[in-house]
């Protein structure tokens, strides 16, 4: 099996994604059962994961974050040994998601910072994965695919 010359980021990436799972399944378990969900570097996790600005449309941040790297996750697994048989445009709405969840992310750090003044460590891990995951994401997409179709 030859594998192309972008695995290792698309492992990367992968790893990145079930990390990310990992971190918003934690703070979903803590805060469905209502458990103080202790900051490792002294911040108020507990306050800003009970806070108003915790839900979106009525559903907890959280799920939300594991639908997106549960679905970065298996993307990137299928990715590593199918990679030629992924559409342009799969791969165009990919790189857009990622670009999302990381403005979203910067947005509920400035929530934190400025609205709540009060820090969760554990929100700052997956802002920073999704940070790595768009990096990554941009850095392993070929843009000419899309500049192809605005020259044509």
């Amino acid at each position: 099996m030859q594998f192309p010359d972008d695995t290792l980021i698309r492992i990367i990436i992968f790893v990145l994604g079930l990390c990310g799972f990992w971190v918003a399944r934690r703070i979903h378990k803590h805060k469905k059962a209502n458990k103080i969900l202790v900051c490792p570097v002294g911040f108020d996790c507990h306050a800003v994961i009970h806070s108003n600005y915790s839900e979106f449309m009525h559903v907890p941040l959280e799920i939300f974050g594991m639908i997106y790297y549960a679905f970065l996750s298996i993307f990137y697994l299928f990715s590593i040994f199918i990679s030629d048989i992924i559409p342009v445009v799969f791969s165009s709405f990919l790189v857009l998601i990622t670009f999302g969840a990381f403005l979203f992310s910067i947005y509920l750090l400035g929530v934190q910072i400025f609205i709540l003044k009060k820090g969760c460590s554990w929100c700052i891990v997956s802002a920073f994965i999704c940070l790595c995951i768009f990096f990554l994401t941009a850095l392993n997409y070929d843009f000419s695919s899309i500049a192809q179709i605005f020259i044509k």
